[in-house]
């Protein structure tokens, strides 16, 4: 008996201990509401998470793909640890009584095709740098703007970044890139989750990348695909490009100092967004001549690349001397087919950059890689 006491008292040591370890050297997540000391990431990349619920009969963490059972202690505290987590911005939920909910102590997020808990698992400051905030340089101003859609008899929302330089150089007009969001998210991703104020503060202040304006503006597919009864893949969000055509870019160019020719005007996008790059520029070259993908949901090779965009990519020398810049990522883990779809292009004559985010998923750590590597190579023609 008296060995047998010995050995749980000697497991429990062990577990509790490296638990209580494990959360001293834990630290508060960056994505946590104001005083919330949970969630907290350790120096193994695993999330700590912790609840107060004490009616609730089951808890769980879902996050990552894996959903994890919280533990309920006597005071009605529910507590989990996941395993080790890939860097980067994630999404998670968590469930209580089957029921998805926020975490009350995270920051919102819109994500998933409504609002989210998020947490940011940090890569090391010198990886991070490029995307993290730096008191030493002049900042740009990221501002919320209203217009009216003719098209849509209803107001809409865009978010515009100008560089620190827009309020002093008055006289100075600015290439333009129209940078768009995923399937279920919205206008406000790319500068919350996507970090992509930090991004070009960087690269400006370091003279990696033109002074531009970047313009995020709600791509009609905030939603999951299939959330729209009779909706086909061809139509969701299929009603933003005349809207960007037709009203978003003409009041960019009327209330900011905008450069207005095809050289000076950009798009690009992650995911569904990358889909609706294609489908906006690839049928207005008249239009664009800086254009990026990043994870693009792509389908045109199914039907071969000389039938895709009434054949745009027939003529390799036209389209060569028309576009300046073509760009195609994806994360090495997420298999979204960027890579296969660079060779293709390639293959047929046309020009192209293809970057590979290394060890990422179709998650936010690709994208802001992604955009990291587009802004240097775009208005340097």
């Amino acid at each position: 008996m008296n060995n047998t006491i010995r050995k749980i008292a000697i497991v429990a040591f062990l577990t509790f201990g490296c638990f209580s370890a494990s959360t001293a050297e834990a630290f508060t997540a960056s994505t946590n509401i104001p005083e919330a000391q949970y969630p907290k990431v350790d120096t193994d990349r695993c999330a700590h998470f912790r609840i107060h619920a004490p009616e609730a009969r089951d808890v769980k963490v879902d996050i990552c793909g894996t959903k994890y059972d919280m533990t309920r202690d006597a005071d009605g505290w529910w507590s989990a640890v996941t395993q080790p987590l890939v860097v980067g911005f994630h999404y998670y939920f968590l469930v209580v009584d089957g029921v998805s909910v926020i975490d009350p102590a995270s920051e919102a997020f819109y994500g998933c095709g409504r609002m989210s808990g998020g947490i940011e698992i940090p890569e090391d400051a010198e990886t991070a740098a490029y995307y993290t905030f730096n008191k030493d340089i002049p900042h740009g101003q990221v501002r919320e703007c209203r217009y009216y859609s003719d098209i849509e008899n209803a107001q809409r929302r865009c978010f515009v970044y100008t560089p620190a330089e827009y309020e002093t150089r008055t006289d100075r007009r600015y290439p333009v890139l129209y940078l768009q969001h995923g399937m279920g998210e919205d206008e406000r991703g790319w500068h919350q989750q996507g970090r992509m104020a930090d991004i070009l503060d960087n690269q400006i202040a370091a003279g990696k990348c033109v002074p531009m304006i970047v313009v995020m503006d709600y791509g009609n597919c905030g939603y999951i695909f299939g959330a729209r009864p009779g909706e086909t893949r061809a139509d969701f969000g299929a009603t933003f490009t005349p809207i960007m055509i037709n009203e978003l870019i003409p009041f960019i160019e009327k209330n900011f100092r905008a450069l207005t020719d095809r050289d000076n005007r950009a798009m690009a996008g992650l995911s569904w967004g990358g889909h609706e790059t294609f489908q906006t520029t690839l049928y207005n070259l008249d239009k664009f001549s800086h254009i990026g993908s990043f994870s693009g949901a792509l389908f045109f090779l199914a039907d071969g690349i000389d039938k895709a965009y009434d054949g745009v990519f027939t003529d390799a020398d036209n389209f060569n001397k028309r576009v300046h810049t073509f760009f195609l990522g994806m994360g090495t883990e997420e298999g979204f087919g960027s890579d296969r779809i660079s060779k293709a292009l390639t293959d047929a004559g046309i020009n192209n950059t293809y970057f590979a985010s290394q060890g990422t998923h179709h998650e936010w750590l690709t994208w802001r890689r992604c955009l990291n590597e587009f802004l240097p190579l775009i208005f340097k023609q």
